[in-house]
């Protein structure tokens, strides 16, 4: 995803796993009662739309917070030392079910932000997501079409949070900008939430 212009920034916890690019709407932060592990409960949290209802909220692209750190970024996993039978742990290595990244994940185009991790919410700008990211339809072409928030209850789980052509009584939460047929990437304007 390209951020081309923004006016607002939330820092925000997705309540669930969502791919970066995103339409999100802000919702109460699970909390995790007594929270130990450095994750801050006082920030909203964020979720895809499950109803037109919530379609109509969804204003604000989810994308990765910002890393200041210098590449080459080596995300190392912890252990506890335990890599092979050591100590009194089980065997961890080697590693299953985990993707490591070895640049950080906000540096590559659609993945997905997991649950809990501290994200950034960006509402009132001009973005740029890639093919794969919304539902295409013929009309995304023309400058000037009306998009609105696809939502799991009408749209299906694998489609939502994504942007479609607004259609019946769905409000528009963001206009076509240009449709880049070589990258087959949109770029569209969201008005300030």
């Amino acid at each position: 995803m390209e951020i081309n212009k923004q006016s607002d920034v939330l820092g925000v916890v997705p309540t669930e796993d969502i791919t970066e690019g995103r339409m999100v709407l802000l919702t109460s932060h699970p909390g995790h009662g007594d929270d130990l592990t450095g994750r801050p409960t006082d920030i909203p949290g964020v979720k895809l739309p499950e109803t037109e209802a919530e379609a109509n909220r969804a204003r604000y692209v989810l994308t990765w917070k910002v890393d200041r750190r210098e590449p080459p970024i080596v995300n190392w996993p912890s252990y506890n030392y335990a890599l092979r039978q050591t100590f009194d742990r089980d065997t961890n290595a080697p590693i299953t079910g985990k993707t490591i990244y070895l640049t950080y994940p906000g540096y590559q185009e659609s993945v997905t932000i997991p649950s809990g991790t501290n994200s950034l919410a960006l509402g009132g700008g001009t973005y740029t997501i890639p093919s794969g990211q919304f539902v295409y339809s013929g009309a995304m072409q023309v400058p000037g079409t009306r998009l609105s928030v696809a939502n799991t209850g009408d749209d299906g789980a694998a489609s939502a949070g994504m942007l479609k052509v607004q259609e019946g009584n769905e409000e528009y939460v963001a206009v076509v900008e240009r449709f880049d047929t070589s990258a087959f990437s949109l770029t569209f304007r969201t008005e300030r939430p």
